[in-house]
Order: C-alpha cells, then sequence, then structure tokens
C-alpha cells in the first residue's frame, strides 16, 4: 500500500484542535495553518476560552491564513457552540458538526475520520479531482461524489481511502501536471490513458 498510514498533516492533539485547525484550512495549505496554530492553541487551549476571545487579537494570530476576519468569527462561533450545545466537546455526528459556525461536510468527516475513526470521505480539491479521473464519479458537486465514493467503499474503509486520496493528490496527482509516471495508479487510470 502507497500511504500505509492514512493521516491528516494538520498538527493537532485532540479534536478541539483539530476542529479549529481544519476551519483555517478554508483555502489555505495545512503548512500554513502549522506553523499559525501554535499560538492560537497556546493562547486558546479550550473552546471556553475561544468563546471569549478578543476578535482584533484572534484575527492578528490567523490573519496569515487569509480570510482572517471570518476565521476568526468563525472560531468564536465555533468555541460558542462548543460550550452551549455540546458541553464542551466536539460532537461526533455530522448533523452535528455541520451546525457549528465553519464547518461543512468537508471539516465534519475530517474530524470523523481523524479523530473518532468513524466513515467519512472528506471530498476536497484532491479527492474531487482523483475521484473524476479515475473514473469513480462524473459528478463535480462534493456531496455526489461524497455519495458516488460511500457507495463504492464499505464502512469501515471511507475514512482511510479519504484520507489517502489527499495525499496521493498531493505528492503525485497534481492538479496541473499529474506525475503519471510515478503514479502507483497510472495503469487503472482512465485519465493517464488520455494524457
Amino acid at each position: 500500500m502507497e500511504y500505509p498510514e492514512a493521516l491528516c498533516e494538520l498538527d493537532h492533539s485532540n479534536a478541539y484542535e483539530l476542529l479549529a485547525a481544519t476551519i483555517l484550512s478554508a483555502q489555505c495549505t495545512d503548512a500554513r495553518v502549522n506553523l499559525v496554530t501554535p499560538a492560537l492553541f497556546a493562547r486558546y487551549p479550550t473552546a471556553d476560552d475561544l468563546a471569549c476571545a478578543d476578535p482584533v487579537e484572534l484575527e492578528d494570530i490567523v490573519r496569515s491564513t487569509g480570510f482572517y476576519a471570518s476565521k476568526a468569527r468563525n472560531l468564536i462561533g465555533m468555541g460558542n457552540a462548543l460550550i452551549e450545545r455540546f458541553d464542551g466537546e466536539v460532537p461526533t455526528e455530522l448533523h452535528d458538526l455541520v451546525t457549528i459556525p465553519g464547518v461543512g461536510r468537508k471539516t465534519g468527516n475530517v474530524i470523523r475520520a481523524v479523530v473518532f475513526d468513524l466513515p467519512g470521505i472528506a471530498v476536497d480539491t484532491h479527492v474531487k479531482r482523483l475521484a473524476n479521473r479515475l473514473g469513480l464519479t462524473e459528478h463535480d458537486d462534493p456531496v455526489k461524489i461524497e455519495r458516488d465514493l460511500d457507495g463504492l467503499l464499505p464502512e469501515r474503509d471511507r475514512s482511510g481511502f479519504g484520507l489517502r486520496l489527499i495525499l496521493h493528490g498531493r505528492r503525485v496527482c497534481f492538479a496541473r501536471k499529474p506525475d503519471c509516471s510515478n503514479c502507483i495508479l497510472e495503469d487503472f487510470c482512465p485519465a493517464s490513458a488520455l494524457r
């Protein structure tokens, strides 16, 4: 297996930290988020702390991740939601996760897959690109792609599969110029045959 460990490249030590990091990762690289989160978690180590954050101070901490005003607002909202509705804990159910500010299906599935080892495929740009190139879906809508992939895999394999697609998209199957000659899927990939 090319990626024996299906891993998330966002640094975190608990569900709260991964939720905050994933919110910050929108339109931003994991590497950039990993530069920001040590200061974020040192200043706001719990949902209680984040819920009471000064927006200007928080914006300053997350500024380099882009869209910092919106992300700061979502982080404060996330802290409040965890305190007010989930006893300070990150929920496990997707329908609960998506009610938290800044959390959509992608983020919710990351949390479910990485922290709780529950089934969920986080359809990001890499998963979308690879699922289409590999002929696993014909859709562009992330929810439809998620459903197509769910239908191909047993529940126990969904989380790892999604995380592995992300890694493969970052390391081999690049958006502009995929490295087909070094791809272990080249023999099976319909897109490779067209190149």
